[in-house]
């Protein structure tokens, strides 16, 4: 045990030897630190949550787990792996947990930890660590810092770009960076090599579907979930049904087709966008539209004929909104008019509609133009919301249009604008 934990010592001070992008949160790295509560960085793998976690406690006394170790896991012994923590490091003030869900009964020992006052840093790739183990056993006793990919903003910074005060011989440069960002997305593993983007995401893409969800959950039969992770995938930014999604596909029945969808969901690999509606009931008879954590998932490992830069610009803004915390479901959802025109994004406050979006890389075609436009102030009476906003790509403009003033940015400046960096939620 103790030659794993030397190993794993040796592999987190390589880590922390490289070069990163600092990324930020809502709170200040000292303030976190001092916070007694657990700090539990979730997001997808390979997003950073590990190097955020090491670049907070860098410079300080911490003993670290990675449990992405099947040598860890095999030759598991609590009481061993405490003495020997105490051994390789001595003193330390901190415990960094790398990939917890991968222990079973993980919370209950961390819970224990917890309670003997021990300050725990811990991440995971798996959303139902909040919704179920996390929420069960340790309620009230953590804060959340959720870690995506890169945003366009952070993209421009790694690559020495202000988007606030960018410099006038940068602009082609920001043209060219914002198209890529949105066909090869954030990946930070891809971010100064794109020419491996597509390989990386791909190999990626089948560890999630191998790891996070096939081994999770014992799943044998790995065809369909492979068949259904693909369909989705090349399904992006449209509605679908379970009802649907196992007719076409010929699986088991909708009751296994719901389950690997939520499987799906768990590791931030897909998410499911509900319609809005003030009756639930009738929220949940209507189908949802799939989302796809990154771009470059898309362009890596989905089948399409046609290369769709509108359905790539919604999907790089829905990713936008969760980073701004949005939960798909309770404050983010997509809208139908009575006549039916789709609204791509309804934000909430509680019961109180905040925000209506529409997504739409090119409005310089009058059809298109009046499309947009029109379902945003048809739904704005609906809804009675005049909070209305068009991004594009690059056209920037204010239209009055049938009563409403309704604001048009594009994606470079939306992206930009001050959320405080990522969420935190307690």
């Amino acid at each position: 045990m103790k030659s794993i934990i030397l190993n794993q010592k040796a592999e987190r001070d390589e880590l922390m030897a490289r070069p990163y992008l600092q990324r930020e949160t809502r709170y200040k790295t000292d303030e976190l630190l001092a916070n007694p509560l657990i700090k539990l960085i979730t997001g997808p793998r390979r997003t950073g949550k590990s190097v955020f976690a090491l670049l907070m406690l860098q410079g300080k006394n911490f003993a670290y787990l990675n449990f992405d170790d099947n040598l860890l896991l095999k030759n598991w012994d609590e009481d061993l792996v405490m003495t020997m923590l105490d051994n390789v490091y001595p003193g330390y003030e901190y415990l960094l947990f790398d990939e917890i869900q991968n222990l079973p009964d993980w919370d209950l020992w961390v819970g224990k930890l917890y309670r003997r006052g021990t300050n725990l840093i811990i991440t995971g790739s798996n959303a139902k660590m909040l919704s179920s183990e996390m929420a069960t056993v340790l309620t009230g006793r953590y804060l959340q810092i959720e870690m995506l990919p890169f945003s366009l903003d952070e993209t421009m910074k790694w690559n020495g770009i202000d988007m606030r005060m960018p410099q006038d011989e940068q602009k082609s440069r920001i043209v060219a960076l914002t198209d890529d960002y949105l066909r090869n997305g954030g990946y930070p593993e891809t971010i100064q090599a794109r020419n491996i983007t597509k390989n990386y995401l791909s190999t990626l893409f089948d560890s999630i579907l191998l790891k996070d969800v096939a081994k999770r959950h014992n799943v044998r039969n790995t065809t369909d979930l492979y068949n259904l992770a693909s369909y989705l995938l090349s399904n992006f930014c449209n509605p679908v049904s379970a009802n649907e999604l196992a007719e076409r596909l010929g699986l088991a029945s909708v009751a296994t087709t719901k389950k690997f969808c939520n499987y799906l969901a768990e590791p931030y690999l897909f998410f499911f966008l509900p319609r809005f509606n003030y009756k639930i009931k009738l929220m949940k008879k209507t189908p949802n539209k799939v989302y796809v954590i990154d771009n470059g998932f898309v362009q890596s490992t989905a089948f399409s004929l046609s290369e769709n830069l509108g359905r790539l610009l919604e999907n790089q803004i829905f990713v936008e909104l969760l980073r701004r915390g949005y939960a798909p479901g309770q404050t983010m959802f997509y809208y139908r008019s009575r006549n039916d025109k789709e609204i791509d994004f309804v934000t909430c406050n509680g019961t109180k509609v905040k925000q209506l979006i529409q997504v739409c890389h090119d409005m310089t075609s009058v059809k298109t133009r009046k499309r947009e436009l029109d379902a945003l102030a048809e739904a704005a009476n609906e809804l009675h919301c005049d909070n209305l906003l068009v991004i594009t790509n690059s056209q920037e403009e204010t239209i009055e249009w049938k009563s409403h003033s309704i604001s048009v940015v594009p994606v470079r400046k939306y992206s930009s604008e001050d959320i405080g960096g990522n969420v935190c939620h307690i």
